[in-house]
C-alpha cells in the first residue's frame, strides 16, 4: 500500500467504512461494482471527514451531502470517494485488508465449493446406502461441518456393516464394529453411529425404529447381531419359579441373590409363579434383604432401565406377577418409576410425599459426622436433595407387611 494512504487504514473513525467494504468484497463483489456502501456505527468524526472530501461547494450551497445518514447507518458513495482519493482497485483491496487485519476472501467461491462438496457427499451416501432414503434424509437434515470426513466414514462403516448382516452365525455388536472400523465401540448403542445402525436395520426391514433398549436388541438379533447380552445383570432373590429350565433351577436352589444376564432371560427364561415381586433400584437394598433374612420375592434393576430390565418386567407381566417398584426419591428415580408404572402397571411404594416428608424429618446423620459451626441437621438434610432407598424410613416401607 502507498505510504501516504497508511493513515486511512489506521484512522479509527474510518474503520467501520473499511469493515463494510471488506464485507462486500468477501461476498464476491468486485471493487468496480460497488457504487455505494452502507456503513453502520460510523462516528460523527468519520462522517465529517468523509463529507470534507466529498461535499462540493455546490452541495454545501444546496444544503445536501454526499454522505446520508438514517438512524445509525450512513450511506457512502464509495466509487466517488475512491476517485477523490485516487485509490484504484488493487489499492482498495490492500487498504481494507490492512485496516481490518484479515485478507479479502471470495466467500461466494468458497460457498459454491462447499455446496459442491456437500452434493458429492450426499450422492456418495445415496450410492452407498441405496435402500435407506429415510436415514440418508435424516443425516442430511442434521448437516455437516467444515470437514465431511467423519460423516463419510460413518456412511462407509454403515454400508460395510449392512453388507455383513444378516450374520450367520450371529456376531456380537462389538466384534462387528471391530472388524469394520477397528474400534469395538464404534457402534455402541448409545452413540450416534449405533443409533444410525439401528435405524438402518429397521428401515431395511420395513419396521418402525424401536426406542426401548430391549426392543432395539431384539431387532438387531433378527439380523444376527448380538448386543451386550452378558455385561448387564439383574438380581433376583426369593423369586418363586415353577419351570424346570437351568435358570429356574438356579433360582430355586440358590439361598442367595442370583445375578442373571440378558442371555439367561432370553435363552432360558424362567417360568415365574404368580406372586408379588418387589423391584428396587439399588443393589444395597437387596443386600439388606439378604442379610436380614427376608423371605419376600425381590429383584433389583440398578438405576436407569436397560434392555435386561425391560425383559424382566415383560416376563413378570406375562406370568401374572404383581409388581411393586421402589426407587430413590429424586428426579431421576421418579422418572424411572413413572415408566415402570405406566408401562408395566407396577404399584409404586416408598416414593410418595408422605414417605419423603417423614424421611426428611429423620435425617441419616450419625453422631460421628462433624458439622460445620452453626450448621444444623435440618440444613444438611435440605442440601441433600435425593432421599436414597438406604434410608431407614424407605426401607421400612419397602418391607412393610413383608416377612423378614
Amino acid at each position: 500500500m502507498p505510504a501516504d494512504l497508511t493513515y486511512l487504514a489506521e484512522d479509527a473513525d474510518l474503520h467501520p467504512l473499511w469493515r463494510a467494504v471488506h464485507g462486500r468484497l468477501c461476498t464476491g463483489t468486485s471493487p468496480e461494482a460497488i457504487n455505494t456502501v452502507r456503513v453502520p456505527a460510523l462516528s460523527t468524526a468519520g462522517i465529517a471527514q468523509l463529507r470534507t472530501w466529498l461535499d462540493t461547494s455546490t452541495r454545501r450551497r444546496r444544503g445536501t451531502s454526499a454522505v446520508t445518514v438514517s438512524g445509525n447507518t450512513a450511506t457512502v458513495p464509495l466509487r466517488e470517494l475512491l476517485a477523490v482519493l485516487g485509490i484504484d482497485r488493487g489499492t482498495l483491496i490492500a487498504l481494507v485488508e490492512k485496516a481490518v487485519g484479515e485478507p479479502v476472501v471470495d466467500r461466494s467461491a468458497a460457498t459454491l465449493a462447499a455446496a459442491d462438496r456437500r452434493a458429492q457427499l450426499w450422492q456418495y451416501a445415496t450410492e452407498e446406502l441405496p435402500d435407506l432414503p429415510q436415514l440418508v434424509a435424516r443425516m442430511r437434515a442434521t448437516g455437516v461441518g467444515e470437514d465431511d470426513t467423519e460423516i463419510r466414514h460413518s456412511i462407509a462403516a454403515l454400508a460395510a456393516a449392512l453388507r455383513h448382516i444378516p450374520a450367520r452365525p450371529p456376531i456380537p455388536l462389538a466384534k462387528l464394529a471391530h472388524d469394520i472400523t477397528g474400534d469395538p465401540h464404534y457402534f455402541d448403542l448409545t452413540t450416534l453411529n449405533g443409533i444410525r445402525l439401528v435405524a438402518a436395520v429397521a428401515e431395511r426391514a420395513g419396521h418402525t425404529e424401536p426406542a426401548r433398549p430391549d426392543l432395539v436388541r431384539a431387532l438387531l438379533a433378527t439380523v444376527g447381531v448380538i448386543a451386550d447380552r452378558l455385561s448387564a445383570t439383574v438380581l433376583l432373590f426369593n423369586v418363586e419359579v415353577v419351570g424346570d429350565g437351568p435358570i429356574d433351577r438356579r433360582l430355586r436352589d440358590s439361598p442367595a441373590p442370583v445375578a442373571l444376564t440378558l442371555l439367561d432371560l432370553v435363552q432360558h427364561p424362567p417360568v415365574l409363579a404368580p406372586q408379588t415381586l418387589t423391584v428396587v433400584e439399588n443393589p444395597s437394598v437387596m443386600e439388606i434383604a439378604f442379610t436380614a433374612g427376608a423371605r419376600q420375592p425381590i429383584a433389583c434393576t440398578s438405576g436407569q432401565l436397560r434392555a435386561i430390565d425391560h425383559v424382566l418386567f415383560q416376563l413378570a407381566v406375562a406370568h401374572g406377577v404383581r409388581l411393586r417398584y421402589a426407587g430413590d426419591i429424586d428426579t431421576a428415580g421418579k422418572q424411572i418409576a413413572a415408566v415402570v408404572a405406566s408401562t408395566y402397571g407396577a404399584e409404586l411404594i416408598a416414593m410418595d410425599d408422605d414417605t419423603a416428608s417423614e424421611a426428611s424429618h429423620h435425617p441419616p446423620v450419625t453422631r460421628c459426622l462433624r458439622l460445620r459451626e452453626g450448621e444444623s441437621l435440618h440444613t444438611l438434610s435440605a442440601e441433600t436433595a435425593t432421599i436414597y432407598q438406604e434410608h431407614d424410613v424407605l426401607l421400612a416401607r419397602i418391607f412393610s407387611g413383608q416377612p423378614l
